[in-house]
């Protein structure tokens, strides 16, 4: 009886070990197996046999990780404080590397990406953190892709989500916007004027040199005002169309 149940115990605990033995990783899944604490190989996906107790694996996932960078307090080169927020892009292109590198690739990755938003962004000033925002989303992917490249992690994009500016610089902003609308206009009216007193200072030119174009002119001008009935229009009479009277 007593060996019957000690047999029955060791069948269960054989079965035990071999269904530990066994490991499915999915199509987006490595295994890093260590063996006797030492790195042996990368294996899967699919089925992966383990010795127990000599063997552990680790699993690493190769999908696109979407990392979102908490807001950070950066003061621009202007000195201007202000919270950025990011969402950063990444995933494991070497497991090997991602678990053995760092302890903590994840934690690591999120760490990185706080200190290097607050640096990179800090060495510009307000306006291009708010109007070139690509050109600085490009600067701090590669920043971290150079440095996330010894963990085996690649970062495939990095974008700045929000600018949160406090209420005075707000209003700042917006008189410098308004001052900059009124200094256009002005600029435009001034340019109009311009044009337009050259067009006019050629126009009299070209009268000046064609008497016969100034009667005309004149003509066309008593028309365009002959048209308002409710006005008494008194209008001298060139001394060119009297001189027929005269002579007679």
């Amino acid at each position: 009886m007593f060996f019957e149940l000690g047999f029955g115990a060791l069948l269960a605990l054989i079965a035990v070990l071999l269904l530990s033995a066994f490991r499915i990783l999915r199509e987006y899944e490595r295994g890093v197996v260590f063996q006797l604490g030492r790195f042996w190989r990368v294996k899967g996906p699919g089925l992966v046999l383990l010795i127990p107790g000599i063997q552990q694996m680790v699993r690493v996932d190769l999908r696109t990780v979407v990392l979102d960078v908490p807001p950070q307090d950066v003061i621009t080169r202007d000195n201007v404080s202000v919270k950025v927020n990011a969402v950063l892009y990444f995933r494991v292109l070497d497991p090997q590397k991602a678990i053995i590198q760092v302890e903590d690739f994840l934690m690591a990755t999120s760490q990185l990406a706080q200190t290097t938003l607050r640096a990179v962004l800090g060495k510009h000033e307000l306006d291009e953190l708010l109007a070139e925002r690509e050109r600085l989303n490009l600067d701090i992917r590669q920043v971290l892709d150079a440095q996330t490249d010894a963990w085996g992690i690649k970062v495939a994009n990095v974008e700045i989500k929000h600018v949160d500016l406090n209420e005075s610089m707000i209003r700042a902003i917006a008189r410098q916007a308004e001052a900059e609308r009124e200094r256009r206009a002005k600029v435009i009216h001034a340019e109009g004027e311009l044009q337009a007193s050259e067009k006019l200072m050629q126009a009299a030119e070209m009268l000046g040199r064609q008497p016969g174009a100034m009667q005309l002119r004149y003509m066309q001008t008593l028309g365009s005002i002959a048209g308002d009935k409710s006005s008494t229009i008194v209008f001298p009479l060139p001394i060119e169309m009297l001189k027929g009277f005269v002579d007679k």
